[in-house]
């Protein structure tokens, strides 16, 4: 299978089990937008938290009103972190959502030894892209974690992406391990690491998924300029995840995508017990939108759940 448009995520993921998604400093119009609206539309059930007489006015600003008990204060960002994770810990909550807080202060309760919820992996950004052009939704990783990840951290990089893609239902996800070519230099690590880590995929590392590389973006992307430099390869053109070397290269990867592009963008952090709806907190409601339909379908895995209805004006 191939997801074209994050409009599949949006149509798919209210035929699932219904997820409860708890959202760390809720106050933040874009953020309760793209919850409550979910909400409505029968995807999603939420627990705010965060201040709590703003984030009623916000709701009321938008044309909401919030469910009665899905609104819980904190004092500070760091206390809505802390309540949001231990809902997802004691099992009230299915997965996270940023809103008003750095992303620092939210993973610092996620990975905390004793009340987070970390898996003792690597916790690892994806940045989902819907492009124009290109046949269908792309996940670069890792542009938001790890700075400068050795071959033990992409190793867990791919695992978290492949795991996602597994979750919309790829059977088996095409990984391109991007470099500058396609042969391995000694001086060059991400191509050395390309290498060793399309051997552990071809022995089962990652579970059912193909990975190539080194391989160029050009020679991953275009079907047509791998078959006139004589590069034969499964993943040409059919990439589902591309591999970068460092966050840098993802960073300004994906926001070239979508400044020159136009592409549209969700943002997710793979790894932990749970996927984490992540953008900036300048992000739009659309992108934050398409974040929790993507962690949503991620986890409900395509089971349907008919039992669901909605009554009255509240959501």
């Amino acid at each position: 299978m191939a997801i074209r448009s994050f409009k599949y995520f949006r149509e798919q993921a209210g035929t699932g089990v219904r997820k409860t998604v708890a959202v760390a400093a809720a106050q933040d119009a874009h953020t309760i937008e793209a919850t409550l609206r979910a909400a409505q539309e029968g995807i999603l059930d939420y627990v705010l938290v965060g201040q709590a007489r703003e984030i009623l006015d916000i709701c009321k600003s938008l044309g909401y009103e919030a469910r009665q008990g899905c609104v819980l204060n904190a004092s500070s960002d760091e206390e809505a972190a802390r309540i949001a994770v231990d809902l997802v810990r004691s099992g009230q909550a299915d997965f996270l959502q940023k809103g008003l807080l750095q992303t620092a202060v939210l993973l610092k309760s996620v990975v905390d030894k004793e009340s987070g919820i970390s898996q003792g992996r690597a916790i690892s950004h994806i940045a989902l892209l819907e492009i124009p052009g290109y046949p269908k939704i792309v996940g670069i990783t890792d542009g938001g974690m790890i700075p400068y990840p050795d071959l033990e951290e992409k190793e867990t990089i791919v695992k978290n992406a492949v795991e996602m893609f597994h979750g919309f239902g790829y059977e088996k996800p095409m990984v391109a391990a991007l470099g500058p070519a396609e042969t391995v230099n000694p001086k060059i690590q991400e191509t050395k690491d390309a290498a060793a880590l399309k051997e552990m995929a071809a022995q089962g590392a990652f579970g059912q998924c193909y990975v190539e590389g080194p391989v160029s973006l050009d020679l991953a992307v275009n079907r047509e300029s791998a078959q006139i430099k004589g590069y034969h390869s499964p993943i040409s053109g059919q990439v589902d995840i591309f591999l970068v070397p460092n966050i840098s290269c993802g960073n300004i990867m994906a926001k070239t995508l979508m400044e020159f592009a136009q592409a549209k963008m969700a943002g997710c952090v793979l790894g932990a017990k749970c996927p984490i709806a992540l953008n900036s907190r300048s992000a739009s409601f659309e992108e934050k939108y398409d974040s929790l339909m993507a962690c949503a379908q991620m986890l409900t895995g395509g089971q349907r759940d008919d039992s669901f209805a909605e009554g009255g004006n509240s959501i």
